[in-house]
C-alpha cells in the first residue's frame, strides 16, 4: 500500500509514509481511514516520511489536501508536521503545502531527510 501509518499514541505521533507512486485519492482515502480509525487520539503530530515517493502532486492537488485536512479537523486536531522528502521537487511542493495548511497545523516545516525531520519534530513536542 502507497500510504501507511502507524500512530504512537504515548506521544500522540502519527508515522505517515508515502512510497513509490501515489495517487491523489489515495492520500484522500488515508484521511478517511484515519478519521475513522477508532485508536486515532483527538490531537496528532504529524512525521510525514516522503522519502520513497516517486510521484508528484500537482499545486492543485496540494491544495485540495490542504482542504481534506481542515475537514479531518473535525475529527483530529493536528498540531506540529515534519515532512522529510529526498528531491527537490517534492521539497518545493512541500514548502507551498505549509503555505496552504498554515491554520491545520501550529507549524509545519519540510526537511531533506527523515532524521532531520524527526529530530526537529521531537524538539517542538512539549515534554520530550
Amino acid at each position: 500500500m502507497p500510504v501507511t501509518y502507524t500512530i504512537d499514541s504515548a506521544r500522540n505521533i502519527i508515522h505517515t509514509r508515502c512510497e513509490g507512486s501515489v495517487s491523489f485519492e489515495e492520500v484522500i482515502t488515508h484521511f478517511k481511514t484515519l478519521t475513522s480509525d477508532p485508536k486515532c487520539p483527538p490531537r496528532l503530530n504529524v512525521l510525514l516520511d516522503l522519502t520513497g515517493l516517486t510521484s508528484a502532486p500537482t499545486s492543485e492537488q496540494v491544495r485540495r489536501v490542504s482542504t481534506a485536512i481542515g475537514e479531518s479537523r473535525k475529527h483530529v486536531v493536528f498540531d506540529t508536521c515534519a515532512i522529510a522528502v529526498s528531491s527537490e521537487l517534492i521539497y518545493g511542493m512541500m514548502r507551498m503545502f505549509e503555505v496552504f495548511t498554515e491554520e491545520n497545523f501550529r507549524q509545519a516545516r519540510t526537511f531533506r531527510g527523515l532524521d532531520k525531520a524527526e529530530e526537529w519534530l521531537n524538539e517542538q513536542i512539549p515534554g520530550e
